[in-house]
């Protein structure tokens, strides 16, 4: 190990993965892989108010989708999944990659496949107050003034322009 490589294991900084492509945030505006599932905020196509919380969980491909305010998503149906959780998918492949959101899931997508042709899908509703509350705990510092000086909860996030 040359002491490149041993000073940046002692940085207080953690990498960063770029993002694959450039996110349209107006229909999933949040998407996280976390808690054991693929998770997010899909908007509602047809009610600017609704927003749906979707998830699929890695270890046995359980589909969650509801409103904000628990209302079951009608177009989830046992194992076939609803519109909110293809979008869902979409975004968290633009996001993560293919590669790393199959991973995740623990499913091999072959090549040309689609991540949810490979999923072996069940119906599992989840929680959905968790991820919301993320969500808008993470819409709150879009409303915060412009500033330079640090904010605490964000300490753990990467410092900009550390460089391996």
């Amino acid at each position: 190990m040359d002491s490149a490589e041993r000073e940046w294991e002692r940085a207080s900084v953690v990498q960063m993965l770029p993002i694959v492509a450039p996110r349209k945030l107006a229909k999933v505006p949040f998407v996280e892989l976390a808690d054991g599932r693929v998770q997010g905020v899909v908007s509602s196509g047809s009610d600017i108010a609704r927003v749906y919380v979707s998830s699929i969980s890695a270890q046995n491909h359980g589909l969650s989708c509801s409103t904000n305010n628990n209302r079951p998503c009608g177009g989830l149906r046992g194992s076939y999944p609803c519109k909110h959780i293809g979008a869902l998918i979409d975004e968290a492949v633009l996001q993560y990659g293919l590669d790393r959101v199959a991973r995740y899931l623990r499913v091999e997508v072959p090549e040309g496949g689609h991540l949810m042709n490979s999923l072996a899908a069940t119906h599992e509703p989840a929680p959905a107050a968790v991820v919301f509350s993320r969500f808008l705990r993470h819409l709150a510092y879009l409303e915060l003034p412009g500033s330079s000086t640090p904010i605490p909860e964000l300490q753990w996030f990467p410092a900009t322009g550390v460089t391996r």
